[in-house]
């Protein structure tokens, strides 16, 4: 099988993997990143997860092909159970779901966390729900991306586990990011000035009796305002 090429999307999560680590990636996409990372000897061992028997299938035979059974374990498993304790996974991916999805498969696995030295997380929409899970269980954010692939936004959001009191975000760093919000590159200013045309659309629509309803998105509107001026 010929070296793997990563979507744009994949590549940036591939970056943030430290070198040497232990790699499960869970909902894996054909197990295309670990792949990719044992080919660049950039890790030796990795889990595949996959929920679904088709792209289960689908990752153990590309893993196949590769000749790669010995570095990368394709397991069909809900996420997180897709881990072993003997595997020693210190990085964990989870790459190409929504944010409340990604929160889920966290919570529900999360007594396999303790070994955790590093989660790399890509959600394409509610961030701030996975930001929230994230400071609630003692993981400080370490670095965020954003970045633009077929017409989705993605958030990539770095975080590792602290010892301190639970590191603290204001509302607009769990909406916006905190290192996305300062930072304001192209496409992060993109992408809410998309989501500030669609609330103003709704705005324009709602009768003036849903007074509640009004003020709710006319808050949303004004701190996006704000975050991009």
């Amino acid at each position: 099988m010929n070296e793997i090429k990563l979507s744009k999307r994949l590549k940036a999560v591939a970056d943030y993997v430290d070198k040497g680590a232990r790699l499960a990636d869970i909902g894996s996409d054909h197990a295309y990143l670990p792949t990719y990372l044992v080919q660049k000897n950039e890790v030796e061992f990795a889990v595949a997860g996959e929920v679904v028997k088709g792209p289960f299938e689908i990752a153990k035979n590309h893993v196949a092909q590769a000749n790669l059974k010995e570095n990368i374990q394709v397991r069909l498993a809900n996420g997180l159970a897709a881990i072993e304790n003997v595997d020693k996974i210190d990085t964990i991916v989870i790459a190409g779901m929504g944010g409340i999805l990604i929160s889920e498969i966290l919570e529900a696995g999360k007594g396999k966390l303790s070994s955790v030295k590093r989660l790399i997380l890509q959600a394409n929409n509610h961030g701030d729900t996975l930001r929230q899970w994230l400071i609630e269980h003692q993981f400080v954010i370490k670095a965020e991306q954003i970045l633009l692939e077929a017409g989705k936004f993605y958030e990539i959001i770095v975080a590792e586990p602290t010892t301190n009191e639970n590191p603290v975000l204001s509302a607009n760093d769990l909406l916006f990011g905190p290192f996305l919000s300062k930072e304001k590159s192209v496409i992060f200013q993109q992408k809410w000035q998309k989501e500030l045309n669609t609330l103003n659309k709704i705005i324009d629509r709602l009768p003036d009796e849903q007074t509640e309803k009004r003020e709710e998105v006319l808050t949303e509107i004004a701190k996006i305002k704000e975050v991009l001026q």
